[in-house]
């Protein structure tokens, strides 16, 4: 009896210290809502701070000259005109600048993702001496930077007949995202349970067979982030381009955006309208892979 009573009042007790009053209750919702009003307030200044950029960037390459160069700023043209973007285009080497960039930034996501696919097959897959040495080493040519290794990249494409042409670019593209695409890629390999494999070794499947039906609907992640960077690090290269390229014919859209600066001043309209054209292959491309980045986790989580 004296056991039933004891167990009573414990529970009595525990009811009474877990019981919260009205007041606590409305205090802590008002709290949560201030921090959600807080947060809603952060992100509202972080979107403002991060969009006006790109806010001016659209809206110079719409004003005439006389609204570009004035001394108080004008958020909104009163005369839209479109002679900026008439003179990026027509007036400049635009659309053979832009054929350049989109063959060697294109060329150089497909060879780069391709061989660090198989680079990543082949160091995470198998086993065989020397494997860490050359993880090692490919983590060291990542760490250096791109502008040291600019000068005996010139040496040597120099003596091989590889500057002034689109391979040689390429092979300079390749160069620098193969080490960063090979350890991006390189974690969704390890992700694999290694039974599924063995498996397939037991059914009677080749090596080539596992890397194009297993191997690469699993990684199909990877390869889409693996792309998104290469992308990105050829698209918007500037150095490597001027440096490599003699004729104005073969440059990339970095390059002929920089041509609007000139020692004679600078045409902010036509640049800012250049901006907003170099801009516009890069939010189609991702309009594409985001989709296909969905699909690809997708697939890859489901199989």
């Amino acid at each position: 009896m004296s056991a039933s009573m004891e167990i009573n009042r414990q529970d009595a007790r525990m009811r009474s210290q877990s019981h919260v009053s009205p007041a606590a209750e409305v205090k802590a919702k008002r709290r949560v809502h201030w921090d959600r009003v807080r947060s809603g307030v952060a992100a509202v200044v972080f979107c403002v701070i991060w969009f006006f950029p790109v806010y001016w960037m659209t809206i110079t390459a719409f004003k005439p000259r006389n609204e570009v160069m004035t001394a108080t700023p004008i958020f909104l043209p009163t005369h839209w005109s479109l002679q900026n973007f008439r003179t990026a285009i027509f007036q400049t080497q635009f659309l053979v600048n832009l054929m350049n960039s989109v063959v060697v930034t294109f060329v150089s996501i497909i060879v780069s993702v391709l061989l660090a696919f198989l680079a990543c097959a082949a160091l995470t897959l198998y086993r065989f001496k020397g494997r860490r040495s050359i993880m090692v080493t490919i983590l060291a040519i990542q760490m250096l930077p791109g502008t040291a290794l600019l000068i005996p990249q010139f040496i040597v494409f120099n003596q091989f007949g590889l500057l002034n042409n689109y391979a040689g670019l390429i092979l300079a593209y390749i160069a620098a995202v193969l080490p960063f695409s090979i350890w991006n890629m390189r974690g969704f390999f390890l992700a694999i349970p290694v039974d599924i494999f063995e498996s397939a070794r037991v059914e009677g499947a080749n090596e080539w067979q596992i890397l194009r039906l297993i191997t690469f609907p699993l990684v199909a992640p990877g390869i889409i982030s693996t792309s998104v960077f290469a992308f990105i690090a050829a698209w918007n290269d500037y150095l490597t381009a001027f440096t490599f390229m003699k004729d104005q014919s073969k440059y990339t859209l970095p390059v002929w955006l920089a041509s609007f600066s000139t020692p004679t001043g600078t045409d902010f309209g036509g640049q800012m309208a250049a901006s907003v054209l170099f801009s516009l292959p890069v939010v189609i491309f991702f309009m594409i892979i985001q989709g296909n980045m969905v699909k690809g986790i997708t697939e890859g989580a489901i199989k």
